[in-house]
């Protein structure tokens, strides 16, 4: 098995996918089955600059050379193999934020990431202006953002991208994103695949836009559908990737992707009445609509997939980084008594603690707000637990309150799809580090949504692994093959999935947990008050 490989991998019969999390860089190379056969990755960590929330330029890219180092040697060390070229190859990273150039391609201010949550007066005048939710998060309300301070750099704009456009731009010289990644910029006309022209007009009538010497559309990067050609490795681009020399210019490159889009791939969510939810250091559900919504919501963003079909999405900024921090502490604990635990077992170990949890937490509260929370309307956040001195404190609640936390805020928005709109669903799938450790956070999404939550098992591959599939899709497709018939014929059609019911007393509690999470948002408001973030 590992010779073929081997020689797949020299023959270049293979894929690459690098998406760029908000922890983490990582890098999945595929076979010609679809399979993934090595990896990377690489840690990072954002930092708030001047009340910023930001990734240095010298980050991103050392961040993207280690973690492509680090997959390369592990073809070495597994198959033998110097990694030279692919077959296909494509980047992805979180979605929205806004990155600036001037026309000398120079950055004008630093990047800002989707964490921020300083747009708000934008944000609301845009989406009533145009009719449509436009979330803080947006490159678009970054930008008009920046018109209403007045800040210096805005007539300088010549470009505005994400980071995966970013990338993709700096290693092709083309200035494209993909469907989906630009949903998360601008509106999208899904028939046109293209950014909605008539809402383009809008903006520009805007009079404190009319007044910049550029036009919106000037400034956008093409937007491009799955599958479509988006460029190939330069020169340039081949050395700032694998400062080695050792990768060869050329490579086909597919558009680049926004996290949501390469999460509905990875679960085989593109289809209408489809669904998936993407859980880490932040969560997002999103579902393919059959029929528009009755109304706009701003809790809820209406973005694409990769291919450009209409979804509805809710995203919260906090999910397990609130609980990441908490499991850190524990082991933390057993290294002062001399242990030395396994992450994985550590983590195995305490989620499924949780488990034996009282289906309510025992009346336990806790807000994992790290940041600032649209759908709660936080802007800011402090990770905060709570109990009365009754409360049943132990570690089984302990546990099971910071699971059901992390979920808690998008379950406000989900309520809004099922219950308020009714929106049907025939699969919804989880995928994300949440859902790694098997049968603990897919039975509290289960409970959380009160609707059966699928894991596919390649479920912890996650987004990386669907820029890979989106890469071989843009290498194999055939003429007229359209995404959604290639992900079911080609790459899923013999997978499986493990399917969680909700059970109906988790799901009781966790309507409970969710009525004293709406009643203790002034206890949150308190805290944010009285602890300033210095």
């Amino acid at each position: 098995m590992e010779k073929t490989i081997a020689a797949n991998i020299a023959a270049a019969n293979t894929c690459l996918g690098i998406e760029f999390g908000s922890t983490r860089i990582k890098a999945i190379l595929i076979d010609d089955t679809h399979q993934p056969i090595a990896s990377g990755s690489f840690a990072w960590e954002n930092a708030l600059v001047d009340g910023i929330w930001t990734y240095s330029t010298e980050d991103i890219w050392h961040g993207l050379q280690a973690c492509y180092a680090d997959l390369k040697a592990e073809v070495q060390s597994r198959y033998g193999v110097t990694l030279k070229r692919v077959g296909a190859m494509g980047f992805s990273a979180m979605m929205h934020g806004y990155m600036a150039f001037d026309k000398a391609d120079e950055q004008l201010v630093p990047f800002r990431t989707w964490r921020n949550t300083i747009t708000g007066e934008a944000a609301e005048k845009l989406t009533a202006l145009l009719d449509f939710n436009i979330p803080q998060r947006w490159s678009i309300a970054h930008l008009y953002q920046a018109i209403l301070n007045g800040e210096a750099h805005v007539p300088q704009v010549a470009h505005i991208t994400t980071l995966a456009g970013y990338i993709h731009w700096q290693l092709t010289g083309e200035k494209v994103v993909g469907v989906g990644e630009a949903s998360g910029m601008f509106p999208i006309d899904s028939a046109a695949c293209a950014f909605d022209k008539a809402l383009l007009a809008r903006f520009d009538q805007i009079e404190a836009v009319k007044a910049m010497p550029w036009r919106i559309e000037d400034i956008l990067p093409k937007v491009l559908c799955a599958g479509e050609a988006g460029g190939t490795l330069s020169a340039r681009g081949a050395r700032l990737l694998d400062p080695s020399g050792d990768l060869e210019a050329g490579i086909p490159l597919c558009p680049p992707e926004g996290d949501a889009g390469t999460g509905m791939v990875a679960t085989n969510a593109v289809s209408a009445r489809s669904g998936n939810i993407s859980a880490g250091t932040s969560v997002f559900a999103m579902v393919v609509l059959e029929k528009p919504l009755s109304k706009v919501y701003t809790k809820i963003d209406m973005v694409t997939t990769p291919s450009g079909e209409p979804v509805a999405m809710v995203h919260s900024n906090n999910c397990t980084g609130d609980l990441d921090a908490w499991v850190g502490l524990f082991r933390e604990t057993l290294q002062a008594f001399g242990a030395q635990p396994d992450m994985d077992t550590l983590y195995g170990t305490l989620y499924r603690a949780a488990l034996s949890g009282e289906a309510d937490c025992g009346g336990l509260l806790a807000y994992n707000y790290i940041s600032g929370e649209h759908l709660t309307g936080f802007d800011e956040g402090r990770p905060l637990f709570v109990r009365t001195p009754n409360a049943a404190f132990n570690l089984q609640n302990f546990m099971r309150v910071h699971l059901y936390t992390a979920l808690g805020a998008l379950k406000m928005g989900m309520d809004i799809l099922l219950k308020q709109e009714r929106v049907s669903l025939d699969r919804i799938t989880g995928h994300g580090g949440l859902f790694k450790v098997k049968g603990v956070g897919q039975r509290f999404m289960a409970a959380a949504l009160n609707a059966p939550v699928s894991v596919m098992e390649n479920a912890g591959e996650g987004g990386p692994w669907g820029m890979a599939i989106l890469a071989a899709y843009r290498m194999n497709k055939r003429s007229g093959e359209a995404l959604d018939d290639y992900l079911a014929n080609r790459v899923f059609a013999n997978s499986s999935a493990v399917t969680a019911q909700p059970d109906a007393q988790d799901a009781k509690g966790f309507e409970a947990f969710m009525a004293r999470y709406a009643a203790g948002e002034s206890i949150e408001r308190a805290a944010i008050a009285a602890l300033p973030n210095d």
